[in-house]
């Protein structure tokens, strides 16, 4: 196997190019083997095998830079790049992570999982270089998707000011930008990019700029008719109006006329960017048939793609989804937004059935949130639907445009906590402590799928902004006989009991359920409470707790720093309240990829460690543990 011969950077420059295609092919079966077994970002993979070759034979890693957007298309990268047998550990804990990851690898230069910051990332790159006087090409790869983020089109904007070489290619893969004009687009590609065409040119425009007022209007004229005439033959002015050179469109499958472009692109003093067409799921056809599918896949079989363990119970995502279809139909002014995610955030049955009440903005976070606040404005009832990872990108958004005026936006906030196999970039365990810091602002969160439907017909009338957010996976269906009314800043009593009192957060209700239970086994009395709002918090169940239990807890999935555990300290500490305190939250740290039930015994958040560390306290002194 050509394969089995990569075993670090550059490599590949030792393969025959007329073996180019065999081992394209042979990447492809690997992924489809591997991840196929661990799940993981397949279709957009698959998509860009050729491309990525041939970024590895035209440069030189890692002194040349690539910088990949979002990072779920960079496995052949990995590969390419020596790390090929840490694909049986893809997305495991302690294993090779699904991203770019600067400390797995002198070739990953610059860690990403969100998405639009390539180019900004690229442009830094760049200024780096030529500050510190060094030669090496910087190169940022963004998809077509991408592309819709403002943040890529600000570093646009930037980049377009340069002076010495950077590439950007963009990877367009549902023909979003217009196709190949013809042969004079080649033609003018070649020639716009040869030395001596070139060298000419600076020369001309440097001649004309030491010769005064007049050279520089005459370089304006020549600009100007020069770029009259690409309109009519080049179909990328957009990014030429920037003053971006522009190159393509090129099959993004064809690996020597990749690596010829990318030998033009070195040429250009300035800013480039290369169009390149390919095919999401390329040589899997269940991922061509159904790219969305495969863009992040669960493990599944690879004869007919079908999902080795499909789910047969609701997760948390089908609750939403079945709610909001429920509230459209009784209430016209109910609108949903997504930011380019309508199947992931359980949108796709509302926007069905409710069209012109759907909103999908594309990867535009900070956008959606504004959006969703001139919609509030225009009397509607606007519901931004987002993973807990991606609303951070939209914080003064929120702070500004939303809790500043007071409107009534909801924010369905999913794959909140740990959220497993995608790892640091998108656990979502800051979002209270994000959110809450916000005048106007309320959180809550379900302990069950039925107190997310609650809070869902709660949020809508409210007339405030108002944050529900619920864990991936697996909706708890338990405690169902536990179903008060939801009230603003109000906890629900589970069980009453004295000694120990445990104050649960969202999926920490189920939890709590085990340790309690574990904790009676031992001979304590334990009261169980559902805080459901982490802002406001209930301060009446705080002191009542404290006036019947010994030793107060509290468990959230979320990090310490600002989150639902420090606001009852600090209640309990300004009301003079010197109960046993103790914190059961994550870390104030990155967690890294893996199992979600493996990484919560990492943390220590899972049912025997609380349970350890409550006993631990009730032996030990009194006071804050």
């Amino acid at each position: 196997m050509l394969l089995e011969s990569i075993k670090e950077a550059n490599d590949i420059k030792k393969i025959d190019r007329r073996d180019y295609e065999q081992l394209a092919q042979e990447i492809r079966e690997f992924l489809i083997e591997k991840i196929s077994v661990t799940g993981g970002h397949l279709g957009s993979n698959l998509g860009a095998v050729e491309l990525t070759m041939a970024l590895h034979i035209a440069l030189n890693l890692p002194e040349d830079k690539i910088v990949w957007d979002v990072g779920h298309q960079s496995y052949t990268h990995k590969i390419l790049t020596g790390r090929l047998d840490g694909f049986d550990h893809l997305r495991q804990f302690h294993g090779l992570s699904g991203f770019p990851k600067r400390k797995e690898s002198a070739c990953d230069v610059f860690d990403t999982g969100h998405s639009s910051t390539s180019i900004s990332a690229g442009l830094g790159l760049v200024k780096a270089r030529d500050l510190k006087g060094e030669k090496n090409t910087v190169v940022s790869v963004i998809g077509d998707g991408s592309m819709t983020g403002g943040m890529a089109y600000e570093a646009l904007n930037n980049a377009a000011r340069l002076e010495t070489n950077f590439i950007i290619v963009l990877n367009d893969n549902n023909m979003s930008i217009s196709e190949n004009v013809g042969g004079m687009s080649k033609y003018l590609n070649n020639i716009r990019t040869a030395s001596g065409y070139l060298d000419l040119k600076e020369g001309i425009y440097n001649a004309l700029r030491n010769s005064g007022k007049s050279g520089h209007n005459t370089i304006r004229g020549i600009r100007r008719a020069k770029n009259s005439f690409k309109q009519l033959v080049i179909p990328g002015m957009f990014f030429e109006d920037m003053g971006i050179t522009y190159l393509g469109p090129v099959d993004g499958h064809n690996i020597d006329a990749m690596v010829r472009v990318l030998g033009e692109a070195k040429r250009v003093k300035g800013a480039v960017i290369i169009h390149c067409q390919t095919q999401k799921g390329r040589g899997y056809e269940p991922a061509e048939r159904h790219p969305a599918r495969f863009h992040g896949a669960e493990p599944f079989d690879i004869a007919t793609g079908l999902p080795s363990h499909p789910r047969t119970v609701a997760n948390y995502t089908d609750i939403f989804s079945t709610v909001m279809c429920k509230l459209g139909a009784r209430d016209e002014k109910i609108v949903a937004i997504t930011a380019a995610m309508p199947d992931g955030t359980g949108l796709k049955r509302f926007r069905n059935m409710y069209p012109d009440r759907f909103f999908d903005v594309g990867i535009a976070e900070e956008h959606a949130v504004t959006f969703a606040a001139g919609l509030a404005a225009g009397g509607l009832k606007p519901i931004v639907a987002v993973y807990s990872s991606f609303l951070q990108r939209a914080y003064d958004q929120i702070l500004h445009d939303v809790c500043l005026q007071n409107l009534p936006v909801v924010f369905a906030i999913d794959r909140a906590g740990l959220v497993g196999s995608d790892g640091e970039t998108h656990q979502g365990i800051f979002d209270f402590t994000y959110l809450s810091g916000i005048p106007n602002m309320h959180v809550c969160a379900p302990k069950n799928k039925w107190e997310l439907s609650d809070m869902l017909k709660f949020a809508v009338n409210l007339s405030a902004p108002i944050a529900i957010r619920y864990p991936r996976g697996t909706a708890y269906a338990g405690l169902k006989e536990y179903r008060a009314p939801v009230e603003l800043g109000k906890a629900e009593w589970i069980y009453r009991e004295w000694e120990i009192a445990l104050f649960a957060v969202g999926s920490m209700v189920r939890t709590a359920e085990s340790v309690r239970e574990a904790l009676k086994e031992k001979g304590y009395s334990v009261s169980l409470i559902n805080a459901r709002f982490v802002k406001p918090i209930d301060e009446d169940a705080i002191r009542d707790a404290c006036r019947e239990h010994t030793l107060i807890v509290t468990m959230e999935e979320n990090v310490a720093s600002g989150g639902y555990g420090e606001k009852v300290l600090d209640f309990m500490n300004r009301n003079g309240l010197r109960n046993s305190y103790l914190n059961i939250s994550l870390p104030d740290a990155y967690v890294e990829h893996g199992n979600v039930e493996l990484l919560k015994q990492e943390v220590g958040i899972d049912a025997e460690s609380i349970t350890k560390r409550i006993c631990d306290c009730l032996s030990g002194p009194k006071g804050i543990k």
